[in-house]
């Protein structure tokens, strides 16, 4: 008997299919999107490799590069600094007949010249220069200046409104009996405290449960597959980064910080020295130098030389640097390399005629300065202070300072810039790490997660901030 009606619905549209025996396309055997509402014809190919678009996305090294990790156990580290040897004031007031000595802000005398002594008088460009003798020295008024009678060799002194002295030496009568005087030797002293750094990483059971393998590569080189910990592994890594980049931007807070209940509550925050803020008020900043400028690169080079003459005087330094600075100075390295107009040395190059022409400078000596240079990821990176671009780079001085260190019970010698983290015989607190909740046997609460724990308390030691150049924008 024929039948009435008919079928409808997805059933019949699959009628056109004819199964094959072997995984073989055909114009017949194939399921389309109009046929069965699929999504997609054939399962995506997956490229299970991640791509690494941004390569080596870790920005730590530059402290590893120039200092140490030493523990500490306090919360505070404090340590003093040499004043200068000599005697010398900028600026001074003169008369024909006096020098007035300026008391400090708080009104408090700063003078050490004594009667006796033999000094230099010089106007503020030091264009004018003339020597005295010290006859005798007044007290204190109430603004702590201290007025210095003298006599100049040469007879009466120059005015100056905003001079500069200093002592060279001293002059007595025969048979002086309080000759000299005694001065006490001038220090600093400096302290930094360690701030704590916190971060996390937490993962649901039910995501644990789903296993999806990716093929990654480390940012320190190493490559393999890794579970649903991916991101715990990033996680970490930007840890480690920020406990780096912490010590270079940290600041002290002018006024304590209240931080939320959750946060610690009546605990305030205080902030820490970082490398920048510990450069701004105790280095050397040196502002919108132009390396690469024909003609006048060099003499911005130059003019930080002579202020490192004025200070410490260390001979080797390393050259941290962003991109567009460190190709200035290629740029003024090779102009100070060419015979007249267009000509190359290929000798200091290293290069012969037929070679590439190698313009990447890694060393240099100008003066009796040793310079080493290298980019500075930190500074070119579009999400640090790449993203920023007012620092240019930092002159960082390889040397050291002896001091007595109270845990060894001997003196050692220290990079002057070094990071101090709190450790003891019960905890080390360098970099903690450890895991809470009720996922991979770890029962520390009823938590459904897996929440990965990442901490340090640490600071920074720049030592000695005077031998530093901070290279910053206008």
């Amino acid at each position: 008997m024929a039948a009435n009606g008919s079928f409808t619905g997805s059933a019949g549209a699959l009628a056109h299919l004819t199964p094959r025996p072997t995984q073989t396309l055909f114009n017949d055997n194939y399921l389309t999107l109009q046929d069965l509402d699929f999504t997609q014809q054939f399962l995506p190919e997956v490229y299970e490799k991640e791509v690494e678009r941004y390569g080596n996305r870790t920005i730590s090294g530059f402290l590893r590069m120039v200092g140490a990790e030493m523990p500490m156990a306090s919360d505070q580290v404090v340590w003093s600094e040499q004043g200068r040897l000599h005697i010398a004031y900028d600026p001074i007031v003169s008369t024909a007949t006096t020098v007035v000595i300026p008391g400090d802000a708080n009104n408090n005398p700063t003078n050490l010249i004594g009667p006796g002594a033999t000094i230099v008088i010089a106007s503020a460009n030091g264009l004018v220069v003339e020597k005295a003798y010290v006859q005798s020295v007044g007290t204190p008024d109430a603004q702590g200046d201290v007025t210095l009678t003298v006599a100049g060799y040469a007879g009466a002194i120059t005015a100056h409104a905003a001079g500069k002295v200093f002592v060279y030496g001293s002059e007595y009568a025969k048979g002086t009996s309080n000759a000299g005087t005694s001065v006490d030797a001038a220090f600093e002293q400096f302290n930094n405290k360690p701030i704590i750094l916190r971060d996390k990483y937490a993962v649901s059971g039910s995501d644990t449960a789903q296993i999806g393998w990716v093929e990654v590569t480390t940012e320190a080189g190493t490559s393999g597959y890794l579970w649903y910990l991916k991101s715990e592994h990033e996680a970490r890594i930007r840890f480690e980064d920020q406990l780096e980049m912490s010590m270079i931007e940290a600041e002290k807070a002018a006024n304590a910080i209240t931080p939320a209940a959750n946060l610690g509550g009546g605990t305030q925050i205080t902030g820490s020295d970082g490398l920048f803020a510990a450069l701004e008020n105790r280095g050397l900043v040196y502002t919108d130098a132009d390396f690469g400028a024909a003609g006048t690169g060099l003499e911005d080079f130059d003019a930080i030389l002579g202020e490192l003459d004025k200070q410490g005087a260390i001979e080797e330094n390393m050259l941290f640097l962003d991109r567009a600075t460190s190709l200035g100075i290629d740029n003024m390295l090779a102009a100070q390399n060419s015979y007249g107009t267009g000509g190359t040395s290929f000798g200091v190059f290293e290069n012969s005629e037929d070679m590439a022409l190698n313009l990447g400078f890694s060393g240099f000596r100008r003066g009796s300065y040793d310079f080493y240079k290298t980019d500075w990821k930190y500074l070119n990176d579009a999400t640090t202070r790449g993203l920023v671009g007012d620092v240019e780079g930092v002159i960082v001085p390889a040397g050291t300072s002896t001091v007595y260190d109270q845990a060894l019970g001997q003196n050692i010698s220290r990079p002057f810039l070094h990071v101090r983290y709190r450790a003891s015989e019960a905890d080390d607190r360098k970099m903690k790490s450890w895991i809470t909740g009720s996922v991979g046997g770890n029962y520390t609460s009823d938590e459904d997660a897996m929440n990965v724990h990442f901490l340090s308390e640490r600071c920074l030691c720049v030592q000695a901030a005077n031998n530093f150049v901070l290279l910053k924008k206008a």
